[in-house]
């Protein structure tokens, strides 16, 4: 056996510990939208008895997550972070303002590693877009740092807040 992993199996293995802190935290309905750097990850769901929701805009998302934090459930929104900017009126005038917990997270493109230069400008943008907003969020780089996701994703349901996570592309790259 070799050292080191090949990417599908590092891939495989990220993935499976993200979805089994979303079935620690109970988190339900996921609702998403399509992001290669997410694909693993709702691969990943459909082997699981989790309700997942498939929407076409960030702010569709956003609304059945308000209506399942009504009904007592534990709602997370799986998209890239250039979809924050189509969510920001529905995420402060409803989610937030009627202080309804939302947990989101990202995938961060325009980070490191990125090869498509339209990407950028929301990547540098969106971890300052999240702060004007008073939105706490972690970036998750490391499954080093999968602990303090689990303990986040629960501090976003004990405090009826919206947070975020940011999935940093060298998730998927660790060797170890």
């Amino acid at each position: 056996m070799t050292a080191r992993r090949s990417k599908e199996q590092i891939s495989t293995n990220v993935d499976q510990k993200l979805v089994a802190i979303l079935l620690q935290q109970r988190i339900e309905p996921i609702l998403s939208l399509p992001c290669n750097m997410l694909a693993g990850i709702l691969q990943e769901i459909g082997h699981h008895p989790l309700r997942h929701i498939q929407v076409c805009r960030e702010e569709e998302g956003v609304g059945i997550a308000a209506g399942a934090a009504l009904a007592g459930k534990r709602p997370l929104l799986l998209m890239q972070n250039s979809g924050l900017g189509n969510s920001i009126n529905a995420l402060m005038s409803l989610t937030s303002f009627y202080k309804l917990p939302l947990f989101i997270i990202m995938s961060h493109r325009g980070g490191r590693g990125e090869k498509i230069s339209a990407q950028m400008p929301m990547g540098y943008a969106a971890p300052r877009l999240l702060e004007t907003l008073g939105i706490p969020y972690l970036t998750i780089s490391s499954t080093q740092d999968f602990p303090k996701l689990g303990l986040f994703i629960g501090e976003t349901f004990r405090k009826n807040e919206i947070h975020a996570a940011f999935l940093a592309r060298e998730l998927w790259n660790e060797t170890k």
